[in-house]
Order: structure tokens, then sequence, then C-alpha cells
């Protein structure tokens, strides 16, 4: 219960004695709706959900509670489950779940890295696309960005992915290369092209040097590839690629360090089965409509 406590009469008289007037600030005091038990077992299954937002994960609840009865890993009258922590747990609004998650969010200590260094080399040739210009009004404009696997050090080589996302329709194509070298630059870029399933008709980048230079422009003017860049320092000029980085490579690839011949086979194992049933199929996609604030959901 929480007081507020203020004194009146600081300047009275000698010898009179201060009124204390003590006040109950019912804003404060809301008793809450759900119980500790059900807020307990929302953190394990936003933990095992791979940290999902409160709409996706309320939208979800029931079949990670059902999937995670299948495999055991919530019992009946064990660690703090039962039948009224199931039924509260459904009842959860989005923005109920986002509140009782905070001090679990801000826990996790671990964030990713940003490698993305200028590349001066053809930047002031390449034309620049912001954050707010038309969205385009039929698929095959992507943005592309790189994902380093570096864990909690910048030392040595590690895995990076290349991730595709479609600004229209949200089409994700993902690929672990072993560093940022142009010949693997390429050859990621060449099979993303060979790869979706629809014509490629622009590729939009940050001004990472692995992007902007001579080989990747040339390789996309022979394609006839509509290139284009953001802003230094705007990611808000890529929100599109920079949510999916968060939704796709971060939720299953994790922070860790990826730097061993076979962890980078693993991770290209990965992330087609993550991507075709997960991100094609089943989850929905909030996009901008248009500059002036729309939004809708594919």
């Amino acid at each position: 219960m929480t007081w507020r406590t203020k004194s009146y009469g600081a300047n009275q008289p000698p010898g009179r004695a201060a009124a204390t007037v003590t006040v109950l600030d019912r804003r404060k005091t809301k008793p809450r709706r759900y119980s500790y038990d059900a807020l307990m077992v929302l953190r394990r299954i936003w933990a095992v959900s791979g940290g999902l937002c409160g709409k996706y994960l309320a939208a979800s609840m029931a079949e990670w509670i059902e999937a995670m009865e299948r495999h055991g890993a919530l019992v009946e009258g064990q660690d703090r489950y039962c039948p009224v922590v199931r039924a509260e747990l459904l009842a959860m609004s989005a923005a109920t779940t986002d509140r009782y998650l905070v001090p679990a969010r801000a826990k996790d200590p671990v964030h990713g890295k940003s490698l993305t260094k200028p590349g001066s080399l053809l930047r002031t040739s390449v034309t620049i696309r912001k954050a707010g210009d038309e969205v385009e009004d039929e698929p095959g404009f992507f943005e592309v960005d790189t994902v380093a696997h570096c864990g909690p050090t910048l030392k040595g080589e590690f895995a990076r992915s290349v991730n595709f996302t479609d600004v229209h329709n949200g089409w994700v194509f993902t690929r672990a290369i072993r560093n940022n070298a142009r010949v693997h630059i390429l050859a990621t870029l060449q099979t993303g092209f060979d790869t979706i399933p629809y014509l490629v008709s622009g590729l939009d980048f940050d001004n990472g040097s692995e992007f902007i230079n001579h080989d990747v422009v040339n390789w996309a003017a022979d394609k006839d590839i509509f290139f284009t860049r953001g802003r230094p320092y705007k990611k808000n000029d890529q929100a599109t690629i920079e949510s999916k980085n968060g939704h796709l490579v971060r939720r299953y690839g994790f922070y860790y360090r990826y730097d061993a011949p076979a962890e980078l086979v693993l991770l290209n194992r990965l992330w087609p089965l993550v991507v075709a049933p997960r991100v094609h199929r089943r989850l929905a996609v909030t996009r901008s409509l248009s500059a002036t604030g729309a939004w809708g959901e594919s």
C-alpha cells in the first residue's frame, strides 16, 4: 500500500503542533487482476516463445500452453501451474501481457552489437530511400541487412546472417555466411535472387561497406535491380528489416557467438525450417499502407 504524507503548518507560530495529513493514493493501490502464479507462468511461456511481444503472445497463448503441456513443460499441480492459472493466461490482453513482462525484459542484458561501417566508396552516388517515402505498391522491393553472430565480443571471425525482407508483403529470405567478404555477400545476393519465387526489382541497404561497393553495385546493375540506401545512423529508414532482424534472426538464432564451420552449417539448416512455417505461412505481418501513418495487416 502506497501512502503520501504531507506536513502543513511549517510557518505556524511556535508552540503549536504541525498538522499532518495522510492521503491514500488509490491510483497505486488498485488490486492486481491476475495472480502471482499466473505472472510466474507467463514469464516461463514468454521465455520459451523467444521473447514474443504482447500482441503475438496473447494471440498465440493457447497454442503455446497446449504445446508446453504436450511436452511436459507445463504440468498441472507443479511449478504454480493449475487450471485457474491456465484460465488467467488465456484471459490476459496484449497490453496486460506487455505490462507484466516489463521486469522480465529489463533483466535480459544481452543485446546485439552493430558492425555497420559507413562505406564512402560510391555512397554519394547511390539513391537515398528515407523513412516516410511512398510505400511500394507491389512485391519485389527488399530491404537487406546483415546480423552479426559475434556474442559479447567483436574479436576474431564469426558468422553473419544476411536477411532479405520484402517491404510490401513481408517475404523473407535468410542465409548465414562465414564473414562479410564480398565473395560471400555476392554469392548470397545471387542465391536470394534465384530462390525468391518472384522478380526482385529493388534492394535497399544500410551504409555498410559490405554492400556499398563496386562489386555489389555492378551486380545489381547487371540484374537490372534498383539500388538504394538509407541515411547514415537512421535505422528508421530500414524499419522493416530491423524488425525482422529481431523477430527472426535474434529470436531463433539468439545472441550467441557462432564461429565454427559446424555452427554455420546448422544456421543454414535452421533458417529454412523457421522461415517457411513460421513467417511465410503463420505469422501475421503489420505494415505501413502509406507514408501518412495508416497501418494494416497482411
